[in-house]
């Protein structure tokens, strides 16, 4: 399959998956909260993240309360290349709206996610690694992770050299990974059916 096939592919799943939760009056944000009594700022949903030991994928969910500029709250999206003990490299969140829709795609700081900070070049190769093989808290979600993930690879990979660029820039110098000043280093709003557009004429094409 092409490269082309393959963006739409990863496209159709994630609709996929949307449309297979909505038949049961469900969307990705619903059933990622489904078994959550509240629904606290800042807290994981679901309680000690989901990680998949074969891939070494792993993400939590966390929200904004209340909503800021349309994002309900965003899956924070890891792998573990070494397995679940060894060390947790970050590689996008992705935002989504109260409604589960996908909102936008982000890089954060170091300090925000406590991770082992890896440049691009030691993050980019590891996106392909994640692939979320689970059934909780909804095999739907995490297919739908996964799918995005692949679909904007490229995207993703930009955001992730332009952190690096970002951070480099920044006046705290060696400081910058703990500077609580500097939160999100880059970001992207994207729309899931307007892509899946594009690359359905460019397939019919």
């Amino acid at each position: 399959m092409s490269a082309g096939g393959d963006l739409f592919q990863a496209a159709r799943e994630a609709q996929f998956c949307e449309r297979i939760l909505a038949k049961s009056g469900e969307n990705v944000l619903r059933a990622t909260l489904t078994d959550a009594a509240s629904v606290d700022a800042w807290s994981h949903y679901p309680p000690g993240d989901v990680f998949d030991p074969e891939s070494g994928a792993q993400w939590y969910y966390h929200c904004h309360v209340p909503s800021v500029d349309g994002e309900h709250g965003h899956f924070h999206c890891f792998v573990r290349p070494q397995g679940a003990q060894g060390p947790v490299h970050h590689l996008v969140a992705v935002g989504v709206d109260a409604f589960g829709k996908l909102h936008r795609l982000f890089t954060v700081n170091r300090w925000v996610v406590g991770d082992t900070f890896l440049d691009a070049d030691g993050t980019i190769p590891l996106l392909q690694r994640f692939d979320m093989q689970m059934a909780r808290p909804s095999y739907l979600v995490n297919r739908w992770l996964t799918a995005i993930l692949r679909l904007y690879e490229t995207e993703i990979a930009e955001l992730v050299r332009e952190r690096d660029r970002v951070l480099a820039a920044h006046p705290s110098g060696s400081a910058v990974l703990d500077d609580r000043a500097l939160e999100v280093t880059s970001s992207l709003a994207v729309d899931l059916a307007a892509r899946t557009r594009v690359l359905e004429a460019a397939t019919a094409g």
